[in-house]
């Protein structure tokens, strides 16, 4: 009977080893319910779901010296202990109305529910309900995915609920119990990238060289983030949700952790991207030509990289405007000082961002290459550590060689 392998032994007592880790240490952290106290007042306890049954009157008026539409609707509370009871609610009678929709009846809508001392109940329009549109858009999304990459489209959407999975019953929660930010973004971004890449993209070559990118890159960033951070003196309080989040948490939380946090995970999406990218361009540069030597593949590999980034950057610097398209707008009409809008902290901590996640981009480009082409080029150099790697990539994508 043949003896197994030094890689093959070496391989299975580093799984046997995570295993025991996993369940020692992992178990208890990732799955133990953590207790953190929030706000009396659930958000959105006082709304209840409602269905206009008709338009009691309608028509225009004029409020804070503004033409507007109002319309007073009759709806019917569709859950909780007033089902089935009608509401006369006024919509843009008494208050200003910042849309121009007609309700019909049949329409779904929010309304706040607020009961008075001497137990008379009232009832004011809210929101508008958009699970129906949000669901069909979603299911759009899905069908696009499962049609266009197939198998790797469904291990994608289960990758995407995984990172869903830990941003909700992970790094939240831990957060909101006073763990430094910092260190649950990057356990958690850690265990984001370990599971989905190769859930993505199987177990081969590509995906060895993407993970390892992605984590010198993003330890990179970290550090680029940690370091502007302290440097322009950011606190973290330049978003008004992170004052409020002061507010009604219980606990302390480090508004700058949570900023740099926010930077860490946020920087994932982009850099594996770009990263997944270019260990794929150079997978295919190679099977194109198997003949072609390092310093070939890699040359090519970074005129495409060379591209990508120019792009990506560009579309990064776009986002952020959008974002921050309504303050900009206000600070132009007020005629102020551009010098000291971008000194103030909002602007302050988006410019950090997104220049911190170019530089992070910038970075990925000649490391996921060079780790790419070394690892696809000289593969034959592994030995027999060769088999257990895996594939160039997946079977169907790429001949192995």
């Amino acid at each position: 009977m043949p003896r197994p392998s030094v890689p093959v032994l070496a391989a299975a007592v580093i799984g046997l080893f995570a295993v025991a880790a996993f369940v020692v240490w992992g178990i208890p952290y990732f799955f133990q319910p953590v207790d953190f106290l929030g706000p009396t007042a659930t958000l959105g306890s006082q709304s209840a779901r409602a269905v206009i049954t008709a338009i009691v009157d309608e028509g225009q008026i004029e409020v804070d010296g503004r033409s507007q539409l109002y319309q007073v609707m009759r709806a019917q509370v569709l859950e909780g202990e007033l089902m089935g009871i009608p509401f006369d609610v006024d919509y843009g009678k008494r208050n200003m109305r910042f849309d121009s929709a007609r309700f019909a009846p049949g329409d779904e809508v929010y309304l706040l529910i607020n009961k008075l001392p001497n137990n008379v109940v009232t009832a004011y329009y809210d929101d508008y309900v958009r699970s129906r549109p949000l669901l069909m858009l979603f299911a759009a999304f899905v069908l696009s995915i499962l049609v266009l990459g197939r198998w790797k489209g469904l291990r994608s959407l289960i990758a995407l609920g995984f990172s869903m999975l830990v941003i909700i019953a992970y790094i939240i929660p831990h957060i909101l119990a006073g763990e430094d930010p910092v260190k649950i973004s990057l356990i958690g971004s850690t265990v984001l990238l370990g599971v989905t890449l190769y859930l993505t993209y199987g177990w081969n070559l590509k995906t060895h060289a993407s993970t390892l990118s992605m984590f010198l890159t993003l330890t990179i960033a970290g550090g680029l983030s940690v370091l502007f951070v302290g440097l322009t003196r950011l606190t973290g309080y330049g978003d008004e949700s992170s004052m409020f989040l002061m507010q009604f948490s219980a606990v302390q939380i480090d508004p700058r952790g949570l900023l740099l946090g926010g930077m860490i995970i946020g920087s994932l999406g982009v850099l594996d991207d770009l990263v997944t990218s270019q260990s794929a361009a150079v997978v295919e540069i190679h099977d194109a030509n198997p003949a072609l030597g390092f310093r070939r593949v890699f040359e090519k590999a970074m005129r495409v990289g060379r591209d990508h980034v120019a792009a990506t950057v560009n579309t990064l610097v776009l986002a952020y405007t959008g974002a921050s398209l309504p303050l900009l707008l206000m600070f132009t009409l007020a005629q102020g000082s551009y010098g000291y809008l971008l000194n103030s902290e909002f602007i302050s901590e988006e410019v950090v961002r997104t220049l911190v996640g170019s530089l992070g981009l910038m970075a990925a480009v000649p490391i996921s290459t060079l780790i790419a082409t070394g690892l696809i080029v000289y593969q034959v150099r592994l030995g027999p550590w060769r088999a257990i790697l895996g594939p160039e990539a997946d079977h169907g994508e790429t001949h192995v060689h």
